[in-house]
């Protein structure tokens, strides 16, 4: 089931980036396709064959995941101000790119790196799977890694998360309102993913289930966005400006 999800993921985020291709030829919309051609990267990247194909090409050292954690961090910033300009979250956009939210980037980017310049990343495993196995500590530095991974997104995704109820009370188009819950919903999926440290063994799939319904709901909610503003355009502009 979690290599059928993973995969699906992956094929969404293909086609939603290729459905962008005639629009950037054209000079038109291109922070979209390029956040979900990261998309596509991170979702590469955190899938078995491709990612071992990378990081043995980049020495075997599981650099392909910190190099996974920054393709993320550059995903949810440039959502994060692309969703808080298309809803009007000034509050948001404050939030992302004054003080706290350089400072809350720098700190987890530092305690990223440091994390795993502190274990023993030999053998590439996706995952860290196999970095985690090698002894308790180990254990225990994977984890303070993927939370430290997992505070940026949060941070993002918690500071637009009123903008997206907003609009879902709003008299905005159909269209406009359910892209908005669906970013609601890989919001809360994102938050959610700080408790994958407290989710005991058996219930370990959940990890996966929050990680690609965040993916997932983030994709559609991205396409539902541009969609409306496609027909925005072929209707009286009452709306245009808000999209």
């Amino acid at each position: 089931m979690i290599a059928i999800l993973q995969w699906t993921t992956l094929a969404m985020c293909c086609v939603a980036t290729l459905v962008r291709v005639p629009g950037v030829l054209r000079g038109e919309n291109r922070s979209l396709f390029w956040i979900l051609a990261l998309m596509t990267l991170a979702i590469l990247l955190s899938i078995d064959a491709p990612y071992l194909a990378v990081d043995q090409a980049l020495g075997g050292m599981n650099v392909a995941n910190l190099l996974l954690r920054f393709v993320i961090f550059a995903v949810i910033f440039f959502l994060g101000l692309r969703m808080a300009r298309g809803f009007s979250a000034c509050d948001a956009l404050r939030l992302i790119t004054g003080p706290i939210g350089i400072a809350v980037a720098a700190a987890a980017s530092a305690v990223v790196v440091v994390v795993f310049l502190m274990m023993d990343t030999a053998g590439s495993s996706a995952g860290l799977v196999a970095v985690s196995a090698k002894d308790g500590r180990n254990a225990a530095l994977v984890e303070y890694y993927g939370a430290a991974g997992r505070l940026y997104p949060a941070f993002i995704t918690a500071a637009l998360f009123p903008a997206m109820l907003r609009t879902l009370r709003s008299g905005l188009p159909a269209l406009v309102r359910s892209s908005a819950g669906l970013l609601a919903v890989g919001t809360v999926a994102i938050c959610l993913s700080l408790l994958s440290p407290v989710i005991p063994p058996p219930l370990g799939f959940m990890r996966f289930v929050i990680n690609y319904s965040a993916v997932l709901c983030l994709v559609l909610g991205l396409c539902m966005i541009w969609l409306a503003k496609a027909l925005a355009k072929r209707a009286p502009k009452k709306h245009a400006g808000m999209i």
